[in-house]
């Protein structure tokens, strides 16, 4: 995907989600120039370190990007574009806006993973939905009363087939451990 500058309509739509001021209450220069550096190197798999010198620099970027992670910014734009209309510029900028997600998810762990799950922004997610955990699921496996005991043999088959399927629902809703690199990063 290659990223593209903020238009001054999708800039205007985006702007009151995002942090205005530093924690020290000091205004910050051009925010729309640092969240096209942040919707650039989003776009890449670059390391922060690598972000181009017109974007300005790279620590003070990747700065910002976790205050907005922090402050819950992702969380409430992802349901922003939920919510509005099909013709909305945050519509337009959906793409870039699931992408900076993928970075956040680093950052805000699994309730992050189960917002995008649950509002269905699968392209937000940093890796294939079936290799990722899944606490929706899991929640529901818990909520499952387990079935009496068995008293014949018959039974005790179908119990053990319940208790197998249910084992790898388990498994499933846990997602798994270590996505290799190239997997997540083919991922989109």
């Amino acid at each position: 995907m290659r990223p593209h500058p903020l238009t001054h309509p999708q800039f205007l739509a985006i702007l009151p989600y995002i942090l205005p001021a530093s924690p020290a209450g000091r205004q910050i220069g051009d925010l729309r120039a640092r969240l096209n550096a942040i919707f650039h190197l989003a776009c890449t798999t670059d390391p922060w370190r690598c972000l181009p010198p017109e974007h300005g620099k790279p620590d003070t970027v990747s700065r910002y990007f976790r205050r907005l992670t922090h402050a819950g910014t992702w969380e409430k734009l992802l349901t922003a574009i939920k919510e509005s209309p099909p013709n909305s510029p945050l519509r337009e900028i959906a793409p870039l806006i699931c992408r900076a997600c993928r970075r956040a998810i680093r950052l805000r762990g699994l309730k992050f993973i189960a917002l995008a799950r649950r509002l269905g922004f699968l392209s937000a997610l940093n890796g294939p939905p079936g290799k990722l955990p899944n606490p929706d699921l899991s929640e529901k496996l818990k909520r499952l009363p387990l079935p009496p005991n068995p008293r014949s043999k018959k039974e005790t088959k179908a119990f053990l087939a319940l208790i197998r399927t249910r084992r790898y629902l388990h498994r499933l809703a846990g997602g798994i451990k270590h996505i290799p690199r190239r997997l997540r990063l083919g991922w989109s």
